[in-house]
């Protein structure tokens, strides 16, 4: 599931960019366009992280708890970091951008935890 699952953000991720890029491009403004380019793109590199948590944890008879709770943490941090730039971006509701440094912290919380995993990791 948890290699599916970084599969499907990955892909979504690719999605929201091609959407971005040629469906969005005279429909927003280009300052819109760069937010929602960005929430694509850290889309994209947290489903990369997400998929090499997803080996570790599968080549792993007990996987440690900080290391699932690091792939939490990317899911979480997609969903509010990359969530709110797309709102941010289709809506102009700017309030939105206020929780947009949760999903930052969640990655953040996220790297640290594979950080802390990796160093006690035994293959």
């Amino acid at each position: 599931m948890p290699i599916s699952l970084a599969a499907i953000l990955g892909g979504l991720s690719v999605a929201a960019g091609a959407f971005g890029s040629h469906a969005l491009r005279e429909k927003i403004s280009e300052r819109s366009l760069e937010i929602f380019e960005t929430g694509a793109r850290y889309q994209m590199y947290h489903a990369l992280a997400l998929l090499f948590i997803a080996l570790l944890i599968s080549r792993t008879e007990s996987p440690q708890p900080t290391l699932i709770a690091s792939g939490w943490l990317f899911i979480i941090g997609i969903a509010i970091f990359s969530g709110s730039l797309y709102a941010l971006s289709l809506t102009g509701i700017k309030s939105l951008g206020a929780i947009t440094p949760l999903g930052g912290t969640a990655f953040l919380a996220g790297w640290c935890a594979l950080a802390f995993a990796a160093w006690n990791l035994k293959l």
